[in-house]
Parts: structure tokens; C-alpha cells; sequence
């Protein structure tokens, strides 16, 4: 059984993006199973599934028509490799319109930033998050500025996150403008290296990134 809060979300989402219910396992991780289970839950009802004009992306249990799962996103080859030691083995179930990750990690769910890797403790359970998702979606998911982009070029492909071309970290502006359509893996890999140089390099060293995609 879910809750109210979770049904409400639902409501407001898209056909589920795998038609096979969730299976176990996911990729191990240090989130707690209790708070897992009820991640998968959830899933079980609508297997992965974008919401608030794509602003919001929640990962399927499994990789399926070009929708990549929760195995093969948390897969330790892939983007998250870039991070380096800033990856804490948190288990990343969503996103926003940016790419910035909602992951389970402990007994919370969390927020974590692409450009710098900071975790910000976001809800206590998959209810929570999903009732302050619901009732602050301008702000979670970054809608507004998401719909503007949408307004000007088109729907948002799926698969594909709105990344900065001068990263918001380095100053780059909230505007339509500084935004591109970038496919998921590859804003991940470019903004997981920068965080990486970020917390290497002492304050007024030189930067480099590369706009990909």
C-alpha cells in the first residue's frame, strides 16, 4: 500500500515508461532498505515516469526501450565515475529538469547537486518527498525556468536533461539562454569532472569544462 501523498504525485505523472512491474534487486548501495522498499513500491505502481512537463524524471526499476533503470544509471562505470571520492554510494532514483539527482543515502532522501556533488537533506521518507515535490514543484524540479526553454524550442526528448552552457556554480545565469539539451549520462560525466576539479583546487585556480552533447 502507498500513501496519499504518492497517489497524489502519480495523478499528475505520465504512463508509467516500463509496462513491467518493479523488480528487485537495485545496485547495492548505503541507503537503507526500509526506504528502498518503499522507492520500490512506489515503482510497482508506475514503473518510472516524468512529471511537471519532464521537470521531474523518476527512473524505472529496470532498463527497457531506451529508458535507462536504476541499475544501469547507478552502474559504477558510468557517470558517476567522474565524481570520484565525492560519491558517497548513494543510490540516485530521480531528477530535475538540470539533472540534479534526488538519491536515497541512509534513512533520507536527498538532493544532490551535479555541479558540486553537496547532498542536502531533502525528505525522511518516500511520502515526504513526494508530498514536498508535489506542493513545491516550482522549486524541486526546477518547472519554471524548464517551461520557458520548452516554450521557446520545443519538448524536452526524453532522456535528455536542460544542462548550463557556463555552469550556475561558475556564475552562469537562470536564463533560457545558458541552456541546452543534453543527453543525461553525458551532463552527468562533464559536471561530475568539474565537481571534481572544484573540490581539488584551492579558491581562484583555473577551471576547465567543456560543453558536450
Amino acid at each position: 500500500m502507498i500513501s496519499s501523498s504518492v497517489e497524489n504525485l502519480l495523478k499528475l505523472a505520465s504512463a508509467p515508461l516500463v509496462a513491467e512491474p518493479a523488480l528487485l534487486p537495485v545496485r547495492p548501495s548505503n541507503a537503507d532498505g526500509k526506504l528502498v522498499g518503499e522507492w520500490l513500491r512506489m515503482l510497482d505502481r508506475a514503473n518510472g515516469f516524468y512529471c511537471f512537463e519532464s521537470a521531474l524524471h523518476v527512473f524505472p526499476s529496470r532498463t527497457s526501450g531506451g529508458n535507462l533503470g536504476l541499475t544501469d544509471w547507478n552502474a559504477a562505470g558510468a557517470w558517476r565515475q567522474e565524481y570520484g571520492r565525492l560519491d558517497r554510494g548513494e543510490l540516485f532514483v530521480a531528477e530535475d529538469i538540470f539533472g540534479n539527482q534526488f538519491c536515497l543515502l541512509g534513512e533520507a532522501v536527498y538532493t544532490f547537486d551535479a555541479e558540486t556533488a553537496e547532498l542536502s537533506e531533502f525528505a525522511r521518507s518516500v511520502d515526504e518527498w513526494a508530498d514536498k515535490v508535489v506542493s513545491g514543484f516550482e522549486t524541486a524540479t526546477g518547472h519554471p525556468l524548464g517551461h520557458r526553454w520548452q516554450s521557446k524550442n520545443g519538448p524536452l526528448p526524453p532522456g535528455r536533461r536542460l544542462v548550463p552552457k557556463t555552469p550556475f556554480v561558475l556564475g552562469g545565469a537562470y536564463e533560457v539562454e545558458n541552456l541546452y539539451a543534453c543527453e543525461a549520462s553525458a551532463g552527468m560525466r562533464a559536471r561530475g569532472n568539474l565537481a571534481s576539479q572544484i573540490a581539488d583546487v584551492p579558491d581562484g585556480a583555473p577551471i576547465k569544462y567543456e560543453v558536450v552533447g
